[in-house]
């Protein structure tokens, strides 16, 4: 059986890739970043995979590269993509084989987070945050599902990892199935 991982969801701009980072070292875990192993898989950039195969194809590579982490017996802290949630075997998929946590802030911060940032085919038609906002509400059920929230507007990623690492050592025997 693959050791347990942790797998940080939430919209663009959450935070979920620095904070993988950060928690990875504090626990001496991997992090592994999803968009980036469909990256690697595909010899392509998430960009170019939209335009080439839309969001379905992105979505099937999206899929497969969370198989196989799923599968990979180091113990990992997985930042997702932030459509990771919309298909329903990929929600069952994280909660079999791991804890989530759901990297929650507001519209207007994840604007200010993703407005330095490039290449989110998602935002690139019409209003940003017209668009940011009907993606949070579609996901914003399926976000909250997960094991844990946490807000992550004005929070420093070191004082989130601190409060996740304690999070896992209180589980500590017990597995994402809830077995002792």
């Amino acid at each position: 059986m693959p050791s347990p991982k942790l797998f940080l969801i939430g919209p663009m701009g959450s935070g979920k890739s620095t904070l993988a980072r950060h928690l990875a070292q504090r626990l001496g875990w991997q992090a592994l970043d999803l968009d980036r192993e469909v990256e690697s898989r595909a010899g392509c950039s998430i960009s170019e995979l939209f335009d080439e195969e839309g969001e379905v194809g992105f979505r099937d590579r999206e899929q497969a590269a969370l198989e196989a982490i799923a599968r990979d017996p180091r113990p990992l802290i997985v930042a997702t993509g932030g459509g990771v949630v919309v298909r329903e075997a990929n929600r069952e998929l994280l909660r079999q084989m791991g804890w989530t946590v759901y990297l929650r802030a507001s519209v207007e911060t994840l604007l200010e987070r993703v407005g330095r940032i490039s290449g989110r085919p998602l935002l690139q038609e019409g209003d940003p945050r017209a668009r940011l906002q009907a993606l949070m509400a579609e996901r914003e059920p399926f976000y909250r599902e997960a094991d844990r929230v946490l807000e992550t507007a004005d929070r420093d990623p070191e004082d989130l990892a601190r409060e996740l690492a304690e999070w896992l050592a209180s589980l500590n025997s017990v597995s994402p199935e809830g077995e002792q």
